[in-house]
Formats: C-alpha cells, sequence, structure tokens
C-alpha cells in the first residue's frame, strides 16, 4: 500500500519527482555538499524537493567518488521496503547541474515554493533528539553521552524512546549509516517522522555513527524481526538488483550480511569503538 508524505502519495511523487521540470530555487548553506532547494513542474504543479547534484560532491577519504546521490536513492529503496517510511521518496535522474538525487520536501503546506522568504526549514531532531542539562531530562528519554558544553557545564545527548525513531534506528543498522545526526531527524505530517541525507550508507566496513545509541543492545521488537525477514528475502531478490544498480556488488552483499547479523543477533548493537557518534552531533 503506497504511504503518504507531506499530503503527497508516495508513487505519485515518485512519477513527478522523475519526471517534473526540475528548477533550483536556492541552496541549503550549512551542507558540506551541494544541496539544493528545488522544485520539480508537471501538468499536477509543483513539488518542492531537494537536488543533491553528483557534480556538487566533495571527495571523502573514506568513500568513494561520485557515489553519495546513489546512496540516498539505494536508501530510500531500502526504507521503501520495510514499510515503515523513514525516508522521503528519492529518486536518480537529470538535472541542470546534472546527475543527481532528487528528493521531496517534507514541507508541502501551500507555501510558494519561488518566494525563498516563505521557505521554512523542518525543525531539526523533530522534538525528539536535544541536548540538555542533565536535570532536565525527562522520564521516557534515553542518554547517549554525557559531556561538557563550551561553557565546561554538564550536558546530555538524549533522545525518546519513541517507537518512530527505534525504526530509523534499525533502518540505520541495514544501511550502516555514518552520519546519523540530531539535524538529520525531522517531522512530517500527521505525527511522522522522517530521516534526510544518506550519502554516507552502505560502506562495506563498519561505520555506523548515530545519536540513537540510546535503543542499544535492546532486544528486536516481533515486528522488527519480521520485517528484518522480509528485508533478508528482498535483499537476496529484487531490492538486491535494484541495489546493484546503484551500488557495487560488494556493498550489496554486506548490506544482506548485516542484515541476516542483525536478525541472528536478535538485538540492536551497542557503539563500540571510536566515532560512533557524528560531529557535530546535529
Amino acid at each position: 500500500m503506497s504511504a503518504t508524505f507531506a499530503g503527497v502519495d508516495e508513487q505519485e511523487a515518485l512519477v513527478r519527482l522523475a519526471a517534473g521540470e526540475l528548477q533550483i530555487r536556492g541552496r541549503l548553506a550549512d551542507a558540506s555538499n551541494a544541496t539544493l532547494y528545488a522544485t520539480v513542474a508537471t501538468d499536477e504543479g509543483e513539488l518542492a524537493c531537494v537536488y543533491k547534484p553528483v557534480s556538487g560532491e566533495r571527495p571523502l577519504w573514506d568513500f568513494p567518488d561520485d557515489t553519495l546521490a546513489r546512496r540516498e536513492v539505494a536508501s530510500y529503496a531500502v526504507s521503501a521496503t520495510t514499510g515503515w517510511n523513514v525516508v522521503p521518496p528519492t529518486v536518480f535522474r537529470d538535472g541542470p547541474l546534472g546527475p543527481g538525487s532528487v528528493q521531496l520536501w517534507l514541507q508541502q503546506d501551500g507555501a510558494d515554493p519561488a518566494d525563498a522568504a516563505e521557505v521554512v526549514l523542518p525543525s531539526p531532531g523533530a522534538g525528539l533528539v536535544d541536548i540538555l542539562p542533565p536535570r532536565q531530562v525527562e522520564p521516557g528519554w534515553l542518554t547517549v553521552l554525557e559531556a561538557e558544553d563550551g561553557a565546561g557545564r554538564p550536558v546530555s545527548l538524549v533522545h525518546a524512546d519513541d517507537l518512530r525513531l527505534r525504526r530509523m534506528a534499525v533502518l540505520d543498522v541495514v544501511l550502516n549509516n555514518a552520519d546519523r545526526k540530531g539535524g538529520h531527524v525531522l517531522p512530517g505530517w500527521s505525527g511522522a517522522v522522517h530521516g534526510v541525507d544518506h550519502g554516507l550508507t552502505f560502506h562495506e566496513e563498519p561505520k555506523l555513527r548515530t545519536v540513537l545509541w540510546g535503543f542499544g543492545g535492546t532486544r528486536l521488537l516481533a515486528e522488527e524481526r519480521e520485517v528484518l525477514s522480509v528485508l533478508v528475502a528482498d535483499l537476496d531478490g529484487a531490492l538486491g538488483e535494484l541495489l546493484g544498480e546503484l551500488l557495487v556488488v560488494e556493498e550489496v552483499v554486506a548490506t544482506l550480511e548485516r542484515t541476516e547479523k542483525l536478525l541472528t543477533a536478535d538485538r540492536l548493537p551497542r557503539p563500540r569503538g571510536h566515532r560512533t557518534i557524528p560531529w557535530p552531533p546535529f
């Protein structure tokens, strides 16, 4: 059954993102790679979107060049297979600056996409990830890290014990997401919570870096085991073939092996080694 993102049917969004006339409207200045606010226009009207051209990707020491946009699309494909609707609809297509990923912008509320003054950035953390003084951490929140701020005062990196975040954490293990910042957790419509910025995923080596470690060590829920079982079968079939068009074969095999390992362990992993939290965390 097709999902709805920001008031737009998922399948309709995919068609319009792939076929619409893509126009760049602005740039998200805080992004490390070229991340462009754009619109796609069809006979049905305009949809706001995020366009990440391959030509705007900065080289990284630990990820192959010119592959981040495809990893964004591959992450959506896995998310769509789970049925959890974590990643907004995303396609790989040509655009004004060449091929790249195009992802549905979560705000589709009638604001004019051509008017930069009306563009409202979704609240990072979706009210579910935060940095607080320890005494302000309320019941129902999980502490990930205790540290000090610039003035030497104690602070805690925390997130809510929330099923929507938990699903995102499970997906991140499968994706081997190296960049789950609090700012990559965004609110959607009707209480939904979505994850964005999935360029640093699918590496063959373990690279999970996330602010959602509060779930680490907990047993998988029955729903999670069911979804992962289906995912294993799909990765060994049609989904694996699709990922093979976006990733190298070794990365697809590693994704299947990670999913099988998670299902066998029956627990979400705990952080191990150094650099387990992305920096900055927001």
